[in-house]
């Protein structure tokens, strides 16, 4: 969230008039100087936005309010150019748009296709990637979702936008001064997408026209309006949390059947779980199963050892279970193998082929696929768009044909949509695909995750406690799947504290105990290991 926004309207509008103007160069024409606006406003933009690779929410916002400040000042200061705090004149635009209702109809038009632009934007696999960073970029990471290029994108896109429009509003004002881009002018934008609600295209549309009309039905309180705005801002935030856009939203307001069960459809994995193509040119061939190793694979925080000398094989077409007592180092192996930390000595290969350590977005793009002990969702979107972002890196459109709505896009999309599908009647909750992800019940939840996960068409599933909360029917249910999921050619490594489900499923076992491999082998073979009766399953 962006309070400084506005500096981008200044540098759009100063760069529009200074190239008309003259006062650096021989004066140029009017829509030459708003498309150079348009570029200074994207270059400045990735400036504004690189803080947010680092900073969230409100230290974020204040970095955007102080880059505002230095704007203004700049105006001020560089005379000779901007005409410091005299001004200069905005550009004027030719015949017919030089007219009150020309300029109207144009701007009106360019506010369609940006709306129209953006929209696409938002329903194209960009977008989700967006809603997954700023919601739960853990898993977005998982899913090969890049952070930094797809904050870069956005923001290159956001400044021109809002340096174009600073080029027309100076055309409007036909004269600039820097007293004409307060902070209230910035507090006025960042109002309007509360009000309007966040997340949404329609709802900060409306809240910019009411946030516009307010003050022309309000004259005669025109001393009031700090007041009427901080009022209005209250009663939003306090009574429809989600602005106008949840306001408007009845779909998800509906009830839900209260006793849907969840039931897999292990026939819908094999069209699923098709032969990936591009993961890896270094993979071998997928009818020769491959094995994921780790040898020797040591981490510390501080001067205590997580993980201790610890060595792991699994197979494609096997489940292997990994269990030990709370703190024995399962989850933290997960953490290693997903990238998330970095091992002090070890080796981690897929079929002879070094796992490099660390770069979490990486390991979507060599056929990892993970869930998490709690179910990282993102809210705010449906099951079916949680499960599309998880074939993410699939995509073929460019970020411009996404913005466009151009064929490959929408082929993307259509192709997207139905596999998604696919995974959700897999995984046995199909008939909630529209619904919010925030509203399900946490067993869904679960499902749903690992639906994301095999979107990817992974080789290796990691799978960190997936029964947790489930019932007694839903754990045999979710044993059924993870059993299916391994003949279709996919390793599935298991975290779980349901030793039943363990013995049940598991081709191999590894136990661990304070960091180190405590015993090794078939689950007959752990039922009987002294040492692991002793310090785990208890007897």
């Amino acid at each position: 969230m962006a309070i400084g926004y506005v500096a981008l309207l200044t540098i759009g509008a100063y760069t529009a008039s200074v190239l008309t103007a003259g006062t650096v160069m021989a004066p140029m024409g009017a829509f030459p100087a708003l498309g150079l606006a348009a570029v200074a406003g994207a270059f400045f933009g990735v400036i504004v936005g690189l803080p947010a690779l680092r900073l969230r929410t409100f230290y974020f916002a204040m970095t955007t309010l102080g880059f505002a400040t230095i704007v203004t000042q700049i105006t001020l200061a560089w005379q000779e150019v901007t005409g410091g705090g005299i001004g200069i004149p905005g550009p004027a635009l030719p015949a017919p748009l030089d007219t009150a209702w020309g300029f109207y109809y144009f701007c009106l038009g360019a506010a369609v296709v940006c709306t129209w632009a953006t929209a696409n934007l938002a329903h194209s696999r960009f977008g989700r990637a967006l809603v997954a960073i700023r919601d739960s970029e853990v898993a977005a990471e998982a899913s090969g979702i890049d952070k930094p290029r797809m904050l870069i994108l956005v923001f290159i896109l956001a400044g021109a936008l809002a340096a174009f429009a600073g080029g027309l509003f100076a055309s409007l004002q036909t004269y600039i001064t820097p007293d004409a881009f307060t902070f209230d002018l910035s507090l006025l934008f960042f109002i309007a997408v509360l009000i309007g609600g966040r997340g949404s295209i329609l709802g900060p549309l409306l809240g910019t026209i009411v946030l516009t009309l307010l003050p022309e039905v309000a004259a005669p309180l025109a001393a009031w309006s700090t007041f009427l705005y901080a009022a209005l801002l209250l009663v939003i935030v306090l009574a429809i949390p989600g602005g106008i856009a949840a306001l408007l939203d009845r779909s998800n307001r509906l009830p839900l059947p209260e006793n849907r069960a969840i039931q897999p459809r292990a026939e819908a994995l094999a069209p699923l779980l098709g032969r990936p193509e591009g993961r890896n040119p270094e993979a071998r061939s997928p009818e020769v199963p491959e094995t994921m190793t780790l040898t020797g694979i040591v981490l510390a925080f501080g001067g205590v050892r997580a993980i201790d000398g610890v060595d792991l094989a699994v197979r494609q077409g096997q489940v292997h279970g990994l269990i030990g007592p709370n703190g024995s180092g399962k989850t933290t192996t997960l953490n290693v193998i997903s990238g998330y930390y970095r091992p002090e000595a070890g080796r981690m290969a897929i079929g002879g082929v070094v796992l490099p350590p660390g770069a979490p977005v990486g390991r979507a793009a060599r056929g990892i696929a993970r869930t998490y002990q709690t179910p990282r969702l993102i809210g705010e979107a449906s099951v079916l768009q949680n499960v599309m972002i998880g074939a993410s890196i699939e995509g073929t459109a460019s970020f411009v044909e996404a913005l466009l709505s151009l064929p490959r896009h929408r082929a993307d999309e259509r192709n997207m949509a139905a596999r998604a599908r696919l995974a959700l009647a897999a995984v046995g909750i199909a008939g909630l695909a529209e619904v919010r992800a925030d509203r399900l019940q946490h067993s869904e939840l679960r499902f749903m995750e690992i639906a994301r996960a095999l979107m990817l068409k992974p080789a290796f599933l990691l799978l960190d406690e997936p029964a947790a909360g489930l019932s007694v029917e839903e754990i045999k249910r979710l044993g059924a799947l993870i059993k299916a999921v391994s003949r279709q050619g996919i390793g599935v490594l298991l975290v779980e504290h349901h030793a039943d489900l363990i013995f049940d499923i598991c081709d191999q076992v590894t136990v661990l105990n304070l960091g180190k491999v405590l015993a090794a082998g078939t689950p007959a073979e752990i039922r009987v290991h002294k040492e692991v009766v002793s310090a785990y399953l208890g007897g």
